[in-house]
């Protein structure tokens, strides 16, 4: 990011995230340090790096200057943040500021309604098209479900009650874990990846069948549905009709009880989780067996009775683990790459340290949901004020 006499210096925010059990912050001591190298200030939330072992004093070190959270938002030009703002941080973000996050407008309208009304500019990761290879770098959905599904893979091993490799001892033979991975997308891929070097026998379900190839290319044995492909545009999978929602369920119900352990994946952006798992299969696992669910939120999951942040064990003896958030748990390493992501996004939206939205470009027509007091996105036309109406000054 080098600078010359005609760019600008931005002034670049980053704060303490709020959610519950979120420990990840969006800017690192690394990237400070590069953005401070090309001439832009950097403003740094006391203790905003704390929870992902990242002190002040790194940022200190990296050329940050480490102050209040209310001078980090009333200072800067260009606020990261890791989780959608709450409504407090929304009303103290002016017109023309910056926004970049995981702001996950499609189920936030109303948050996209309040920043288009006071002229914030905001660009969200989770709408970037995976597809695009010189958005590689900006994609910070990819960045946090791989770690997500290594995480996921460790506390699978930790939550499960027998070994994950097969054992031979003087005292006898333990079989390997029996593992299925439900999405063969980043998270399910590291998910395998991750058992498979543990020593479990794995599996990897998808309804593309694309992801053959790299499934197997892990060690891992594939299986797919015969109901429907599952392919969308931008790299994810698609939403299936109710009808093929439940012939799936049904299919794929008559191979999950043959496994010990189950990690589901599937998210749908903007979505409700598509049911993978019924309480009808969770009743058939057998005792011990265990369910991480990488798709939980407050409402419902992959799994049937998974709520994020829940370790619950059922009636039969099953495991059920909500992990809705689990790129957090490895909130350092996690912190590392989202801020690189960041970055990214960042020198494409500023490239000479002006923020300029360019309606012609595909990065920028993705991920920016409201520029100049109105929605841009086409998900959420209908959660701002016309031009015609009043706005925050």
């Amino acid at each position: 990011m080098p600078s010359t006499t005609a760019e600008r210096v931005l002034t670049v925010g980053v704060v303490r995230e709020t959610a519950p059990r979120e420990r990840r912050v969006a800017l690192d001591p690394e990237v400070t340090k590069r953005l401070v190298a090309s001439g832009h200030t950097v403003l740094v939330e006391r203790g905003a790096g704390e929870a992902a072992s990242l002190p002040d004093a790194a940022y200190g070190l990296a050329g940050a200057c480490v102050v209040s959270r209310a001078e980090v938002v009333a200072t800067c030009d260009v606020l990261a943040v890791v989780r959608p703002p709450d409504a407090a941080l929304v009303a103290s973000l002016r017109a023309g500021q910056l926004l970049i996050g995981v702001l996950e407008p499609l189920l936030n309208v109303s948050m996209v309604r309040d920043l288009a009304a006071r002229q914030v500019t905001a660009a969200s990761f989770d709408l970037l098209p995976r597809t695009l290879s010189r958005a590689q770098a900006m994609d910070a959905g990819s960045s946090q479900a791989s770690a997500a599904g290594y995480r996921a893979g460790i506390v699978a091993a930790a939550s499960f009650d027998r070994y994950f490799p097969m054992m031979i001892t003087a005292s006898g033979t333990a079989a390997p874990a029996k593992v299925i991975v439900l999405g063969a997308g980043v998270a399910g891929l590291q998910a395998i990846g991750t058992v498979k070097r543990l020593g479990a026998v794995v599996t990897g379900y998808d309804v593309r069948p694309a992801s053959r190839a790299e499934v197997e290319s892990l060690g891992a044995t594939f299986l797919t549905s015969s109901v429907a492909e599952g392919a969308a545009a931008g790299g994810y999978a698609r939403a299936l009709t109710a009808e093929e929602a439940v012939s799936q369920q049904d299919e794929l119900a008559r191979h999950l009880v043959t496994y010990d352990v189950i990690i589901t994946t599937a998210k749908v952006p903007g979505r409700t989780p598509p049911l993978l798992v019924t309480a009808a299969t969770l009743a058939a696992l057998r005792p011990g067996s265990v369910c991480i669910d990488l798709a939980a939120t407050d409402q419902r999951g992959n799994v049937a009775g998974s709520v994020d942040g829940q370790h619950v064990v059922t009636s039969g003896g099953v495991v059920v683990i909500g992990a809705g958030n689990l790129a957090s748990d490895l909130a350092t390493s996690s912190s590392h790459m989202y801020a690189r992501n960041v970055l990214a996004l960042l020198l494409s939206l500023a490239p000479a340290g002006v923020v300029t939205i360019d309606p012609d470009d595909e990065v920028h027509t993705a991920v920016v949901v409201c520029h100049d007091g109105l929605a841009t996105h086409v998900g959420t036309p209908q959660a701002v004020p016309s031009p015609t109406e009043s706005r925050v000054p």
